[in-house]
């Protein structure tokens, strides 16, 4: 039996008292986290959300075995918050459609979630009507036209493995507006309890032939900024989820084959977010010092080049930093970009490792200051 077929669904249950403990530490790490970065201001404030939006847009779609583009996600993001980007890329239809679904998600939290809303998310996923060479449904409930959804893998032979079988396709419409219903009616349940359980039936309920997963992350996303007020993200539970995707599948497999108590899936849901937070620390430490940086740069005066140089440095500048490759990215002759560089290392903001052929240049500062 899946947990659909039960006679009471949707009612869900959970104990509350073995949730006590876990949701009150989950609850004080997430006020820890807001107070942090309510403290950094407005700009450092949008350079972390630059850097977790960016990850969990990238981290949601891996999950799905989809690698996008790493520098067109984060041109695209730090395009949609007017943030200067040394490294910008030219993003194509289908990011720049994702990132615009993400952010509709998470800074539109208290837009009623409706199922033409849902419908436009799908279209965002799936711009060509594609699933890789599979022509589906875009913007558009599923049907069980070639047979009943279900979610399988292989096992290392030719048997499939169903991990789970969703509802009949003319169930959806009833179930959907029930779900819809209880998501846009004010609750007095805990805020994290509901994205929990928001994320577990609609991803149950599987309304679409394909990008169920990212769509129930992305409704996650906006019930966790109900919960954070703020729709601006500072963790990432995409990424986490990632790191612990073994285990999310397991969990997702065990509860939906299980009854209505949902206490253990909730515990597992505590326990990631709570990872995930856990984890943004690296993320504020990473734009703090960033921030310091910048505060040593402006002692001294430095060209609109040498602060494009810094500025990649400080982004996702990819192997080591020789004045050839400064030149060249630069436009500029060999001299000019040796006469550069040795000028921000006499600023200290530079440093020379290496002699001769492997000679290259680091960031000073911001190392100093972890």
């Amino acid at each position: 039996m899946y947990i659909y077929e039960n006679p009471t669904w949707p009612h869900f249950t959970w104990n509350q008292e073995t949730l006590l403990e876990p949701l009150a530490n989950t609850t004080f790490l997430q006020g820890e986290v807001l107070g942090r970065m309510k403290s950094l201001g407005f700009e450092l404030q949008r350079e972390s959300n630059w850097h977790v939006v960016s990850e969990n847009i990238i981290s949601s779609s891996e999950i799905e075995g989809e690698h996008l583009n790493y520098g067109q996600v984060r041109s695209s993001v730090a395009r949609h918050l007017n943030i200067p980007y040394a490294q910008s890329e030219i993003s194509d239809h289908h990011i720049d459609g994702i990132v615009s679904m993400m952010f509709d998600a998470i800074e539109n939290y208290n837009t009623p979630l409706t199922l033409e809303r849902l419908f436009i998310w799908h279209a965002s996923l799936f711009p060509t009507g594609f699933s890789g060479m599979r022509r589906i449904r875009v913007g558009q409930l599923r049907s069980d036209e070639e047979g009943r959804m279900q979610v399988i893998s292989r096992s290392n032979g030719p048997m499939e493995i169903v991990h789970f079988q969703a509802p009949e396709a003319e169930r959806l419409p009833v179930e959907l507006s029930q779900f819809l219903s209880w998501i846009n009616t004010p609750s007095k349940q805990h805020p994290i309890v509901q994205a929990a359980i928001a994320h577990l039936w609609f991803i149950t309920l599987h309304p679409f032939d394909d990008g169920n997963g990212r769509l129930a992350r992305a409704i996650t996303d906006m019930m966790l900024s109900r919960s954070d007020g703020t729709g601006k993200r500072f963790y990432s539970m995409s990424a986490q989820i990632q790191r612990e995707k073994e285990s999310y599948y397991a969990i997702l497999e065990k509860t939906q084959k299980g009854t209505l108590d949902i206490t253990e899936w909730l515990l597992w849901f505590l326990d990631c977010l709570s990872h995930a937070i856990k984890a943004s620390t690296s993320t504020v430490d990473s734009v703090l010092i960033k921030a310091r940086f910048w505060q040593e740069a402006a002692k001294y005066t430095i060209t609109e080049t040498q602060r494009k140089m810094l500025s990649l440095l400080l982004d996702d500048f990819k192997g080591n930093l020789t004045s050839s490759k400064w030149a060249r990215i630069c436009k500029v002759s060999q001299d000019t970009a040796i006469r550069d560089i040795k000028d921000l290392v006499q600023k200290n903001l530079l440093e020379q490792k290496g002699q001769g052929r492997s000679t290259h240049y680091v960031l000073k500062y911001p190392h100093e200051e972890l």
